[in-house]
């Protein structure tokens, strides 16, 4: 898409979220049984935001991640309480990374009409073990903090199997053997996690025998791609915010926001802002691409993760107390930028990713060379 159709896609979603996501319709959806708004999920649905990225040939738009960000980002603004990162920012990555057509043809059209909620733990080292019986795959191990976990029908998960690690779908339908759910207690409501407890659960493999870590490495790419324009989205809403409260908030006799302090707050959470709408963007272009992604990746989490926790918090203090009451909406997304940020690793791990990444400065060796163009 050109920027005009993307612009027209961002007023799209933005007016449907305005309409059904509104901070009314997120609260009702905080306090229900499962958290989530399946009348919303039912409408992106609907209008096939569910499957842009899905390929063609599995009921999907075959769209890229540039117009999937547009639309992470809009849900973020609006912290709509629907599975679209655990489905389409989790699961969808590790389908199609597959490459599994089974798979695909199985579990794809059913995402892409809503009628499935999925969820995936991409992390290796999750003491998970698989083996296969004249039945199929049996998974056994215990998963904690789960996104979605208490409401998805299937998990994909990293297992070790004798082949090595593989990917694997574990039934989580209702009934299923072998699985017990708990909601884990966190103070972000509008996205719950759960721990899962699985103990020969029935499943079925996704991809080849052995290939897991290279799957997880794919998809988690992707997944940072929707998890980051969704922070960016968290962001601006917070930046919103804080700028309008401060246009409108009077202390001796003028606007707060008047005030140099406040002025240089504001200012500095534009930037943070800006900043992380470009690495999430970056991210989003080079997958597009078909570019190497393990470096960008890693920056857009620091980056994200660090700006959508300094603004959602710098939003509480222009706000000052009455942005930390239950009835205003800027603690939601205080509580909504910790919780994301230690989704798909923290930006700790990723500092320690990119350490990894770059090449080691050697300052003898550079020291002892001439500059180009220098004189002997």
């Amino acid at each position: 898409m050109d920027d005009q159709e993307l612009a027209a896609l961002r007023a799209t979603v933005r007016g449907l979220l305005d309409k059904h996501s509104g901070e009314s319709q997120v609260r009702a959806s905080m306090d229900s049984v499962d958290g989530v708004d399946r009348e919303l999920w039912a409408m992106l649905a609907d209008v096939g935001l569910l499957g842009l990225i899905v390929p063609e040939e599995y009921a999907g738009a075959g769209a890229g991640f540039e117009e999937l960000g547009v639309v992470a980002e809009e849900l973020g603004r609006a912290l709509a309480c629907v599975p679209f990162l655990s489905t389409i920012g989790l699961a969808v990555p590790v389908l199609l990374a597959a490459a599994d057509d089974v798979a695909s043809a199985r579990w794809l059209p059913r995402i892409v009409e809503g009628d499935l909620i999925a969820t995936a733990v991409l992390a290796p080292g999750t003491a998970l073990r698989a083996v296969e019986t004249d039945e199929g795959w049996q998974v056994s191990g215990a998963l904690a903090h789960v996104v979605d976990g208490a409401v998805a029908e299937i998990v994909l998960v990293l297992a070790e199997t004798s082949d090595g690690p593989t990917v694997l779908a574990v039934d989580l339908a209702p009934g299923a053997a072998g699985v017990e759910r708990a909601v884990m207690r966190t103070s972000d409501l509008t996205r719950r996690t759960a721990r899962l407890g699985l103990s020969s659960a029935s499943a079925s493999r996704v991809g080849a025998a052995g290939d897991g870590e290279r799957i997880a490495r794919a998809a988690s790419a992707m997944a940072t791609a929707v998890l980051s324009s969704e922070q960016v989205g968290g962001a601006t809403a917070a930046l919103d915010a804080a700028v309008a409260y401060a246009m409108t908030r009077e202390q001796f006799g003028r606007p707060i926001g008047s005030f140099q302090a406040v002025k240089h707050r504001c200012a500095d959470m534009l930037v943070s802002v800006e900043t992380a709408r470009s690495a999430s963007w970056a991210l989003n272009r080079a997958l597009d691409a078909g570019a190497e992604t393990d470096l960008i990746a890693s920056i857009a989490r620091v980056v994200c993760s660090t700006s959508y926790c300094d603004v959602a918090s710098g939003s509480i203090q222009v706000h000052g107390g009455v942005g930390y009451t239950w009835e205003h909406p800027a603690h939601l997304h205080l509580k909504r930028s910790r919780g994301s940020a230690v989704l798909l690793g923290t930006p700790e791990d990723h500092r320690r990713a990119l350490a990894d990444l770059v090449p080691v400065f050697d300052e003898a060796h550079v020291s002892s060379q001439p500059l180009q163009g220098a004189h002997p």
